[in-house]
């Protein structure tokens, strides 16, 4: 190992109703997935069903489609027309033109099922698809209530929300994406080396990938030999072959590809050269990875794979349970003394960033481009460990110069690159505001180990010890104005420690005067089972609530 080489170890926790997936580098968490047995059961973002629909409503440009989940998925007009690719960028765009008239004898059958017209009408309906000559107003026409149809989950369920859908098909694969509905053949945006770009191109016209089908070349695929690929894509048409056998019984809505686990996915999308270490705690794991690895990469990257069989915990043996717990944290250090505050709500992620300590700098300015520009290192890192997406709104520190508001752009951009979810980021507003938004395909970590609060409903606050005693004191009022007549009524109040500690020491005068006022007697006493907002009036004597 280089002297500037980073340590990088993926470290693997399988335990009976969850499975953690932790990336480390040089000790630090850069990656934190977690699968849990009740996630098998849901709608899986990345799964592929024969649903029906529902019904359609044009008002919001969308159709509701039955999966068979407990709520109906939600399928936008576009995403019912064709994908639109970079047609620079399709390696065999000229017989993908020619493969529009011809008979494909591994998609025929699927087609077959999909709705109960005739085999030349459906061939009509699947060339217009595909031909891009589709628009909303045919979408009612095409796709009328009870048309089956296959699609699959691009965003699982979060929160009330059912899943999202689409009528575009992939199947990722380790090095390539198969699209089984698409002639498009290409390359990965990320693979910028153009020598690199020639040779792959050249590897991938080389495939014999069905008629109508087409496939993209995966990051990870790049230095590959085609060995892999012809491996790759041999796996998955056998998957595919699947999907058809399922749709040999065409009774909708069923599942017909199911989206592999996170020990497989791991394999898949985890895995690069630069993992040097591959750690994991549970023997069929380990031989699952060591196979799995073998087939697709090699035995060199399957030497990496060690099952851990020591007594401490896995994650607590090589540090991961304290990172993780930071992770739950309101608040993320950066190292120059300043810290950024994360707040997840319904409509956005609101993150702002604040200074702190921080002096590192010769002036206010530097050390103002320097505090930002590690929030943007830290907020890239959170943001994929913590699994959030959607809408981010970003508050940087201000910034009078555009040239350094420029630079905190472009190094969030970069950074934004590395992450698998796809980002969009839009300038600095003259607010001093980042607006970008991450992909969200399932819920965030957050909400995947946390249920709202019952107490405070989701609030994250209860009220204050100074509040609750003013509603003590009022409803004691009230109570002792309407039994000023009543002789000898003796009242205890029941409350939470907290809040009685707040009326013995700075209101005791008050209730003093409450009871020289009305002339009976008031006891105070503390419960630990109650709740901090909650307290109780009873008559001492009868002990019946007030």
């Amino acid at each position: 190992m280089t002297e500037n080489k980073k340590l990088k170890q993926l470290v693997v926790n399988c335990e009976k109703l969850e499975t953690r997936v932790a990336l480390l580098t040089d000790g630090k968490l850069e990656q934190y997935e977690i699968e849990r047995e009740e996630d098998r059961t849901e709608a899986m973002s990345g799964s592929v069903y024969l649903g029906k629909v529902s019904n359609l409503e044009p008002s919001l440009q969308a159709a509701f489609v039955d999966i068979g989940a407990e709520k109906n998925a939600f399928l936008h007009y576009w995403d019912m027309q064709p994908t639109k690719y970079d047609a620079a960028d399709n390696i065999k765009a000229e017989a993908a033109a020619e493969a529009e008239t011809k008979k494909n004898s591994l998609t025929d059958k699927i087609r077959g099922v999909l709705t109960k017209k005739k085999g030349c009408e459906i061939k009509k309906l699947e060339q217009r698809r595909r031909s891009k000559k589709v628009s909303d107003k045919d979408i009612p026409k095409l796709f009328p209530k009870s048309t089956k149809l296959l699609v699959q989950v691009s965003k699982g369920p979060i929160g009330t929300k059912g899943a999202r859908v689409t009528t575009n098909l992939s199947i990722p694969g380790r090095y390539l994406v198969m699209l089984p509905y698409s002639n498009h053949i290409g390359l990965s945006k990320k693979i910028e080396d153009k020598v690199e770009r020639k040779r792959l191109k050249k590897i991938l016209s080389e495939l014999e990938v069905p008629e109508g089908m087409g496939l993209i070349c995966r990051t990870v695929g790049e230095g590959r030999k085609s060995a892999y690929f012809d491996r790759d894509l041999e796996m998955l048409l056998d998957i595919w072959r699947e999907v058809e056998v399922h749709l040999e019984n065409p009774k909708a809505p069923k599942v017909v590809y199911q989206e592999p686990t996170l020990l497989q996915r791991t394999v898949r999308d985890f895995l690069t050269e630069d993992i040097d270490e591959i750690i994991v705690d549970d023997a069929d794991a380990f031989k699952l990875l060591q196979g799995q690895l073998n087939k697709l990469v090699g035995r060199k990257t399957a030497r990496k794979v060690t099952e851990y069989k020591q007594h401490q915990p896995l994650f607590e043996a090589y540090g991961i349970k304290k990172l993780v717990e930071k992770i739950y944290e309101r608040e993320a250090h950066l190292p120059s003394g300043g810290y950024i505050c994360i707040d997840e709500t319904e409509a956005l992620i609101a993150i702002d960033i604040n200074s702190g300590k921080s002096r590192k700098g010769k002036n206010q300015a530097e050390t103002t481009l320097t505090t930002n520009l590690e929030a943007c290192n830290e907020i890239a890192r959170q943001l994929k460990v913590r699994n959030i997406g959607g809408l981010v709104v970003i508050d940087f520190i201000d910034m009078k110069s555009a040239k350094d508001r420029e630079k905190v752009v472009r190094h969030m951009r970069s950074l934004v690159k590395e992450d698998r979810a796809k980002s969009k980021i839009l300038p600095i507003s003259k607010l001093g505001l980042m607006e970008m938004t991450r992909q969200r395909e399932h819920q965030s970590l957050q909400d995947t180990v946390f249920d709202p609060c019952p107490y405070c409903a989701g609030r994250g606050h209860v009220k204050s010890a100074y509040s609750m005693s003013v509603e003590i004191q009022r409803r004691l009022q009230h109570i002792l104005r309407l039994s000023h007549r009543k002789s000898g009524l003796a009242v205890r109040i029941i409350m939470h420690p907290t809040i009685l500690n707040r009326l013995k020491t700075e209101d005791v005068k008050l209730l003093d005067e409450f009871e020289e006022k009305y002339g009976k007697d008031l006891t105070f006493r503390a419960d630990e089972s109650i709740h901090m907002e909650e307290f109780k009036f009873v008559d001492s004597e009868t002990g019946k609530e007030l």
